[in-house]
């Protein structure tokens, strides 16, 4: 059986946690090889080599540094001695957000699973959180939650997408939830005008798109909402799906916002994000 080599990007906090226990969960079903990466958060001018020692340009103290890597290293000890010596360690020097998406592509994983805080109001305008500032940069899907999911069923999962130009899109982590769980795909559009002017012309759109992308199992929804986002919100809270599927085109900042970064800081619900063509 194919395995899935999964990213934990860990700061130590009960939401990394929360990320491990959702991997469990998928582990239940598909093989799983588990790397937690923590990161240093440093400016460029501190740099560790592949002996683990550490270089400044003066202006920081490298005992300083050295001791944090010290209590950094006990903790990543530490997850092995909860987790088992199974799972994988790493530290990284850097700026946390790229030295996650570095690592996650250069050492092809096949998905990031982070647990998040969320962020409303002034906060989210102005930093977001870092969960949502990976899934904005990384190619690799991001699976965000912001509690506890370790008692999660999969029986019902939700991909949202604009389906007006049927294509082929990447979507091997989907299939592999669809095949070792065995959920119902339900397919969503949101629209902001009148549905059924629209239905025939969507579902048949869903239709191609479920050919091109190898889906034979699913059903096709389309609702009026302001917007995705909201839109999302109210399809859950009527059919109280299991987990979220939704795409990015990565962009994002103080003037925008993807509706795929709103929901992981707003919506209690396991979300992948992948980034579409």
């Amino acid at each position: 059986m194919e395995t899935l080599k999964i990213l934990i990007p860990t700061d130590f906090s009960v939401q990394s946690e929360f990320a491990y226990l959702m991997v469990k969960k998928l582990d239940e079903k598909i093989n799983t090889e588990i790397h937690f990466l923590h990161v240093l958060s440093v400016p460029d001018t501190v740099t560790m080599d592949t002996a683990g020692n550490i270089s400044t340009c003066g202006e920081i103290d490298v005992a300083y540094v050295e001791k944090q890597k010290e209590i950094a290293e006990r903790k990543l000890a530490n997850l092995k001695n909860l987790y088992g010596s199974a799972i994988n360690t790493h530290l990284l020097l850097g700026k946390t957000t790229d030295a996650i998406v570095d690592y996650a592509s250069s050492a092809k994983m096949d998905l990031v699973v982070m647990g998040t805080k969320g962020a409303w109001g002034l906060k989210e305008k102005l930093s977001g959180t870092a969960t949502q500032m990976v899934a904005r940069k990384s190619t690799i899907p991001v699976l965000s939650l912001m509690c506890d999911r370790s008692d999660l069923t999969i029986n019902h999962l939700l991909l949202v997408h604009d389906f007006s130009k049927p294509a082929s899109e990447n979507l091997h982590l989907m299939h592999k939830i669809l095949k070792a769980f065995n959920p119902t795909l339900h397919l969503l559009q949101i629209v902001s005008g009148e549905v059924v002017a629209v239905k025939a012309a969507i579902e048949l759109n869903m239709q191609q798109f479920a050919n091109l992308n190898s889906i034979a199992k699913f059903e096709c929804h389309i609702i009026n909402d302001k917007d995705v986002e909201n839109g999302v919100i109210h399809f859950n809270q009527m059919n109280n799906m299991d987990m979220i599927c939704i795409g990015t085109h990565g962009k994002g900042g103080m003037l925008h916002q993807s509706a795929t970064e709103k929901l992981i800081n707003h919506l209690f619900k396991p979300i992948i994000s992948f980034h579409l063509k």
